[in-house]
């Protein structure tokens, strides 16, 4: 079904409370006006990151899902998965790539597998050989370290120097995506900075964006950053500048909820920022480190 605004396929989960997956990509997207077509793979009254929250698997309905979009020809500019809770939503979501998958459509894969060098309790190694299946069938991945160092089977180390994230976003591309961004590094000779740094297989070009540290931790921010990166490049925006655009939201929606007091488990106040989406750009901190 021809639409005449771009149209992107969502497969994440939807909670009620806690801005992440569904409730940051939707409004997100929208805002950059990008029609999303959410194909839930289970409703929660809140984020997991609060206690006490009750969840609907919708597994086993989203093929039922499928066959009505397959009715409608419905086509679409991206797609776009998030948090997989079993062998059998990755399944289902290699075979909507597979199935709908048209030429110059974009395929990003957040292979939320873990963070902070830990895996999360749902992901056996068995998912993690799922994931590292999914991630060939993509176009872009965004992983942070975490997730980096499990799909290459290394040990979790989060003062790797650039030499070594270097190593890291080739040896992933290599597996298939053309595009490798590795999200939330720490170094240790920068403290109060974090970095995302970027590799595109197809010139070959390495790139850094850094902001500044803030002492707090929001659910829903990766999901929220692969959501803008996604626009801007459904938007026609170079990679760096859309990792540039990405990190300069994120940062500044951080900063408009740092400063109340908020139960940080609720997510970053998106409302407040949104209007920025469409703000003019100043490029600020993209770097070239490598063009081989």
């Amino acid at each position: 079904m021809f639409s005449p605004v771009k149209r992107i396929a969502a497969i994440h989960d939807l909670s009620g409370y806690g801005k992440v997956s569904l409730t940051a990509i939707i409004p997100i997207l929208s805002a950059m006006g990008i029609q999303v077509c959410p194909l839930p793979t289970a409703v929660l009254s809140s984020n997991t990151e609060i206690a006490g929250f009750r969840l609907v698997d919708l597994t086993d309905h989203m093929r039922d899902f499928i066959e009505h979009w397959k009715a409608l020809k419905l086509e679409f500019n991206a797609i776009y998965s998030g948090f997989l809770g079993s062998h059998r939503q990755i399944e289902i979501v290699e075979d909507f790539i597979d199935y709908f998958r048209r030429p110059e459509q974009i395929v990003i894969v957040d292979p939320v597998l873990g963070d902070d060098g830990h895996l999360y309790k749902s992901m056996t190694p068995d998912m993690v050989s799922q994931m590292k299946r999914l991630i060939a069938r993509a176009d872009i991945i965004t992983p942070n370290l975490t997730e980096a160092c499990a799909l290459l089977d290394l040990e979790y180390n989060e003062k790797l120097g650039e030499p070594a994230l270097k190593n890291l976003l080739k040896k992933l591309s290599s597996a298939g995506p053309k595009i490798v961004i590795i999200t939330n590094v720490h170094k240790s000779d920068r403290e109060k900075q974090t970095f995302v740094y970027a590799y595109n297989q197809r010139d070959r070009r390495t790139w850094k964006v850094q902001c500044d540290y803030i002492p707090a931790n929001y659910p829903g921010t990766g999901d929220a950053f692969t959501s803008v990166l996604t626009g801007c490049l459904m938007q026609g925006d170079s990679l760096p500048m859309a990792l540039d655009r990405a990190v300069q939201f994120i940062s500044t929606a951080v900063r408009a909820t740092y400063g109340h007091a908020h139960d940080p488990r609720g997510g970053i106040f998106l409302e407040r920022v949104l209007p920025n989406l469409n703000a003019p750009f100043r490029p600020s901190s993209f770097e070239l480190l490598e063009q081989e």
